[in-house]
């Protein structure tokens, strides 16, 4: 972990940690500016809550850090599993199978490149 960084963290985010791990995987090493372009062109349902979470670490680090908004990339991001919601659906014979909503917690961090 290097001294200048800043990040930003989305929780409970209701999208698998499989499905957004796919988004996350496109974004990471690139700049900033690079990843706000790839997550506006991704037709994933994902893909805002991504772009949401990157403009928040890069606004962190720009009102926080003074860091310059041009040098900025994306050092790390990963999406950890959040709580599983456990749900019940009807099926015949008046039995139930079990379902399991998964979130996930999705983490970007972004340093200067120097």
């Amino acid at each position: 972990m290097e001294n200048n960084t800043a990040y930003a963290i989305a929780k409970t985010v209701r999208v698998t940690p499989r499905k957004a791990r796919l988004v996350i995987d496109l974004v990471r090493g690139k700049t900033v500016n690079e990843a706000k372009a790839i997550l506006a062109n991704t037709d994933k349902a994902v893909a805002p809550i991504v772009l949401k979470v990157v403009n928040s670490a890069a606004a962190n680090a720009i009102n926080n850090f003074n860091m310059n908004a041009d040098r900025l990339y994306i050092c790390e991001a990963y999406a950890n599993e959040g709580i599983r919601m456990k749900r019940f659906m009807p099926r015949a014979k008046g039995s139930a199978s079990g379902l399991v909503k998964r979130t996930c917690h999705i983490f970007v961090r972004v340093a200067e490149r120097g």
